[in-house]
């Protein structure tokens, strides 16, 4: 692995506070947003929909020509072009209520580069902690994933199947109008996710881009639905492919035989792996 240049090595350590209410309207909005059948707004924050709290506020002024943030601030000010949040691994330890003041710490804990088949990587990691009244609720640790545009000579990604012998699945269609939605739920301007020429005239994708998020989303969504009286306690997660807009997309779960654990993942419309999760549960 190669050295981290020294203005990015800077960043390690650097910290951020930002505080936020837990509003109900985020909570019934969201549960539309997944056709999630809740029939009143949920009295804690179902795992992952933390998602849509404590998001940057740029001024229009200072977004990129992604829709990003510029470069710098909290996040350290990489250079490659191409941002995609990769992975991730969380704990639930308590509630986050619904309605309540809540606060994140968050931390750089880790910035690594190195070369790989397309080019320069950086590797952000970001820990979390969410708190409410003193009491630790959600622990996370978010993996960012920076590179360079691929090059148009550059050969296709090795593409992997996705595994058999799922016991739940359910297929959804992300169409235009879902992803907007949650852009507009989470406060996220990246381009790739609404608009349709950019991201297929300069970032070269077939279409609009699923947002990771959302697909790790609608894995936790597939173990309520399943076992609503289940508590998830642990989630990691791990992209793996590009999803696209109007494309089925199919969720899939394997729990273990004693019923603490489920293996998650999502298969495109061509049967490749686009994420890998897997979550334990009380």
């Amino acid at each position: 692995m190669n050295a981290v240049p020294a203005r990015l090595d800077d960043w390690l350590g650097r910290e951020e506070t930002a505080g936020e209410v837990i509003s109900a309207f985020s909570l019934r909005a969201l549960a539309a947003t997944l056709d999630s059948g809740d029939a009143d707004v949920p009295t804690s924050v179902p795992p992952l929909w933390h998602w849509m709290f404590f998001q940057p506020t740029a001024p229009q002024a200072s977004l990129g020509e992604d829709g990003h943030p510029q470069r710098g601030g909290f996040l350290p000010p990489v250079a490659l072009p191409r941002r995609m949040w990769a992975g991730g691994r969380l704990t639930f330890h308590a509630p986050l209520p619904a309605g309540t003041d809540a606060t994140r710490h968050s931390t750089i804990a880790a910035v690594d580069s190195k070369t790989g088949r397309t080019g320069q990587l950086v590797f952000v990691t970001v820990q979390h902690r969410i708190e409410t009244g003193g009491v630790l609720c959600v622990e996370e640790e978010q993996d960012i994933v920076y590179r360079d545009a691929p090059r148009s000579d550059a050969p296709a990604a090795p593409a992997a199947r996705a595994p058999d012998g799922e016991r739940w699945s359910r297929t959804v269609h992300p169409d235009p109008t879902l992803l907007f939605r949650y852009s507009a739920l989470t406060f996220n301007g990246h381009r790739i996710h609404y608009d349709h020429p950019y991201v297929t005239a300069v970032e070269g994708y077939p279409d609009l881009v699923v947002h990771g998020p959302l697909i790790a989303t609608l894995l936790v969504d597939l173990v309520r639905r399943t076992l609503p009286a289940a508590v998830v306690r642990t989630f990691s997660f791990r992209a793996q492919r590009p999803v696209f807009a109007n494309r089925p997309l199919t969720l899939c779960g394997l729990p273990s035989d004693d019923g603490l654990s489920v293996e998650l993942w999502a298969k495109d419309h061509e049967g490749y792996l686009a994420m890998r999760a897997v979550a334990t549960l009380a």
